[in-house]
């Protein structure tokens, strides 16, 4: 069982948050995409990357001191680098309803991206999401009760890759919320290299040893281990928030945020993952404690990364692997 930290829950029941969530799922292919939009208009967002093995679409803008203010969805999808296409889906999901930067003639739906690398190690190498699946998902989007585990980002997610793909498990996307004066909620997807701890510090998922047990993903790269596919790895996450901040404050946010990922994911922000923390909230509202934000974001994310290995379903057939909801 998940011990949550005080004030926390498993999901996100209400849209104090201000956003939508909706994913598309190829099982078959074994990848998929989530959105993540404001439920009834833009956003204020920023982020932070602590991978160095990253692939995003429209990051530059989220930097504080990049002039834009405001997006109108984020998008977390697989794929590797041919997955950034599937935002023109969104793009055109928001243009169609008048959604987006206004301009001369129209409006310019702003839509960042970050993917995971999910080509072939479960599915095809061919199946990639595409801005239909992504089009899909703007559809299917609801303000509560979302879906976890192999569904959306997460169908394609493997966990403990040092030891090669065939030794791995199952990762997924999970969603949490935490925090007491400052709520935020928290969308991950986890397809790490290394391994996941829960909350006690106890490996739940991980490289499987000869005899079925969990390795110690940080011990194997200390030794000399190194995964298959150097590229094939990424934590990626969205966290949100019921109070309004600064595109500088969520910057800030954003980095203390990935303290979650090194309590809970070993190693992380290596040169083989593409970790990014995207932080959001609504553009109008009341304004909130930077401090209690980190905070109530740094649990929300630890409890969405356990959430994700949790859920996740095993995959049967040649080259599937076990999940934690077997």
């Amino acid at each position: 069982m998940v011990t949550l930290p005080t004030g926390a829950s498993l999901m996100a029941s209400t849209n104090r948050f201000g956003i939508a969530v909706g994913h598309a799922t190829d099982a078959a292919g074994a990848t998929g995409c989530t959105v993540v939009m404001g439920a009834t208009g833009p956003l204020r967002a920023s982020a932070a990357a602590l991978g160095r093995a990253t692939g995003t679409r429209e990051f530059a803008l989220l930097e504080p001191w990049a002039s834009n203010e405001r997006v109108d969805a984020i998008l977390l999808t697989g794929g590797s680098a041919y997955g950034l296409d599937a935002a023109a889906g969104v793009m055109r999901w928001m243009e169609e309803r008048g959604r987006g930067y206004a301009i001369a003639g129209g409006v310019v739906p702003i839509v960042p991206a970050a993917v995971v690398f999910d080509l072939a190690p479960l599915g095809s190498f061919a199946a990639r999401p595409t801005p239909d699946m992504a089009y899909a998902a703007c559809d299917a989007a609801t303000e509560s009760g979302w879906a976890e585990g192999s569904v959306g980002v997460g169908t394609g997610c493997t966990v403990g890759k040092l030891r090669g793909p065939k030794f791995a498990m199952k990762g997924g996307v999970g969603t949490a919320e935490a925090g007491e004066s400052v709520r935020a909620c928290a969308i991950a997807a986890v397809n790490a290299v290394g391994h996941i701890r829960d909350l006690d510090g106890t490996i739940i998922a991980s490289a499987r040893n000869d005899d079925g047990s969990l390795a110690d993903c940080e011990r194997l790269a200390a030794s000399g281990a190194r995964p298959g596919n150097r590229g094939a790895n990424t934590t990626i996450a969205v966290v949100a928030f019921d109070h309004v901040f600064s595109k500088l404050e969520l910057h800030r946010i954003a980095r203390v945020a990935t303290g979650a990922l090194a309590r809970r994911i070993g190693p992380f922000g290596s040169p083989f993952d593409g970790d990014v923390v995207f932080a959001v909230c609504a553009t109008e509202g009341p304004p909130g404690d930077p401090l209690a934000a980190e905070v109530a974001a740094t649990h929300a994310l630890e409890l969405s990364i356990v959430r994700a290995v949790k859920t996740a379903r095993g995959r049967g057939g040649p080259g599937g692997l076990p999940g934690l909801a077997d």
